[in-house]
């Protein structure tokens, strides 16, 4: 490749939208690691990688045409964005959920303009879904009562005596748990309602099995932090404070996390993806 071709290429808006891309999706990257919020880290890498991904797939097929309108609005998001970022202090910020949708419409915007936002349904569905936050859920729906049932049960099937009072309290022979919001599984059914809409989006799937994934992937998510729940009450029973530590607020949440998702893929394979042809995956155009 000549010099004069290479410098042609690199002038291509393509290469452009490329480049602020990158710098966008790292920079919310790095604000999202300062939450210290591992599982919300890996949501949104996993997020933003299947929407490259996507739209890898298909780039050659994308019509990039974008007005003066579209541009000027597209870019006026953008500085919006930086602004914004640049304001965030250490820790959790709701616009760490919302940034990820407005880069997507504002890139969408730079690439196509308004007509052409339609070519970007899946990817901005999937970034709009990230706006979706466990506080926002828990105005509307607590789950913390039934959770707390569903610990009782599996302690009691597991040979504990325990007693469950105002519906959130676990209460065992030498101790008890509260189990509020942040523990309800909310947070879990979210992740895993997450990676069933990206399968869904990935893969071609029958009505039955679009109505079966989501109800599985709350199933598993509530019962595996239902389990976490009843671990974290049998250590407090036992006075260990350290491992109740680790697996309430260190890396053991996330080792239930891990176990959840795998289970979930599990089914997702055994019982989707090895059900249909090998060419079930979706062709985009």
């Amino acid at each position: 490749m000549t010099e004069i071709n290479w410098l042609k290429q690199v002038q291509e808006p393509k290469y452009w939208l490329l480049g602020i891309a990158s710098g966008l999706i790292a920079l919310h990257l790095t604000l999202t690691s300062r939450t210290n919020d591992n599982d919300l880290f890996g949501t949104m890498l996993l997020f933003w990688g299947v929407v490259a991904f996507l739209i890898w797939e298909r780039h050659e097929s994308l019509t990039f045409e974008s007005g003066i309108f579209a541009s000027f609005f597209g870019a006026s998001l953008i500085a919006f964005i930086l602004l914004k970022s640049s304001s965030i202090p250490a820790g959790y910020d709701f616009f760490i959920r919302l940034s990820p949708f407005l880069t997507g419409v504002s890139l969408a915007l730079l690439a196509s303009g308004t007509k052409g936002l339609k070519q970007y349904w899946q990817e901005l569905l999937i970034l709009a879904y990230l706006v979706i936050s466990p506080g926002l859920i828990g105005n509307f729906v607590d789950v913390a009562p039934l959770t707390a049932k569903f610990s009782a049960f599996i302690l009691h099937y597991l040979g504990f005596e325990v007693v469950v009072r105002n519906e959130v309290f676990l209460i065992l022979e030498k101790g008890s748990v509260e189990v509020y919001h942040g523990c309800s599984g909310v947070n879990a059914i979210l992740q895993l309602l997450g990676l069933a809409l990206v399968f869904l989006l990935m893969f071609s799937t029958t009505l039955g099995q679009k109505i079966v994934v989501p109800i599985v992937a709350i199933i598993t998510a509530f019962v595996v932090n239902a389990a976490r729940v009843a671990l974290m009450a049998v250590l407090v029973s036992l006075s260990q404070p350290a491992a109740f530590k680790y697996w309430h607020e260190g890396n053991g949440s996330v080792v239930f996390s891990m176990i959840a998702v795998f289970i979930f893929g599990l089914f997702c394979w055994l019982a989707i993806l090895q059900s249909e042809p090998p060419n079930n995956k979706k062709q985009n155009c």
